[in-house]
Formats: C-alpha cells, sequence, structure tokens
C-alpha cells in the first residue's frame, strides 16, 4: 500500500456516564457540530427510557446497550463480480463496523419515526430495539436473512 493507515481518534467518554460509547453514539446522532444539543437530546432520551422501563430493574444505561446489541448484525452481503455476473456475497463484518451500523441504523429509525420530538422518537427506538422489534431490528434481521439466503456463494470471499 502507498499510504499509511489514518491513526486511530481517541474517543473522550462523555461527561455523564463516561462511556466512550456514549459519546461515539452522540458524535453519530450530531448534526453541524452542535454537541451539546445531541448530549441533551439523548440524555432526555435516555430519562424517558428509564421511566418506561422502572418495571424492568435496569438502568437506562443498560437498556440503551441491550438494545444496540440486539440490532448489532453480525453478516453482511457484499457485492463480488465473478466472470460477468454478480453475487451478494456473505461476509463477516469486523467488530468497530459492527458497532458503528448498529448506531447509525438506530439514529436513523428513530429519526423516521412519527413523534414529537427527537428524544421521543430515540426513546421509543431504544425500546422496540431492546424488545427485539422496530425498523432497526428488522433492517438487522433482513441482512442476516439476505447472508443466508446467498450462503451458497461464501466461497467466493475476498
Amino acid at each position: 500500500m502507498r499510504k499509511s493507515k489514518p491513526k486511530k481518534r481517541i474517543i473522550l467518554p462523555d461527561p455523564k456516564f463516561n462511556d466512550t460509547l456514549v459519546t461515539q453514539f452522540v458524535n453519530n446522532m450530531m448534526y453541524d457540530g452542535k454537541k451539546s444539543l445531541a448530549y441533551t437530546l439523548f440524555y432526555v432520551a435516555l430519562d424517558q427510557v428509564s421511566e418506561k422501563a422502572e418495571k424492568e430493574g435496569k438502568s437506562a444505561l443498560e437498556i440503551w446497550k441491550k438494545a444496540l446489541e440486539n440490532i448489532t448484525p453480525s453478516v453482511e452481503v457484499k457485492s463480488r463480480r465473478v466472470g460477468g455476473a454478480t453475487f451478494q456475497v456473505p461476509t463477516e463484518i469486523r467488530p468497530e463496523r459492527k458497532v458503528s451500523y448498529s448506531m447509525k441504523n438506530l439514529i436513523f429509525f428513530a429519526r423516521k419515526r412519527s413523534g414529537k420530538s427527537m428524544a421521543e422518537k430515540l426513546a421509543a427506538e431504544i425500546v422496540a430495539a431492546y424488545n427485539q422489534e422496530g425498523g432497526a431490528f428488522k433492517k438487522k434481521e433482513d441482512m442476516h436473512r439476505m447472508a443466508e439466503a446467498n450462503r451458497a456463494f461464501a466461497h467466493f470471499r475476498f
């Protein structure tokens, strides 16, 4: 390779939970560099989740992490051209990519939901993902189904 790999940037932990995963999520959610607004939305959403999930006996952060875990895909399909035909080849996903993929899906489907504020929509999507339903969970299931259907082309892996 001509160029060296770019250095991994260090993500600082968030102020409330002291967790780097939260910071990564907020960075994905942020628009136009408005990080304080993104943090506020996230914390309000977690407060709403904790109100809904008091009967579970878990903290809101644990529920959010479990929701992320539920929507994290393990395989994806990549297009591979072999002899004029294009095959959808199932491949495993790198751990960092898995996490960012699940975060981006959670945020995307939260934005698409109907509701008043982004905090409400995000809280609803987190609860749905925790209960293994909602758009983000469906997207993961579809990815896995597609990979399973194209398992015969796994030997084309690159």
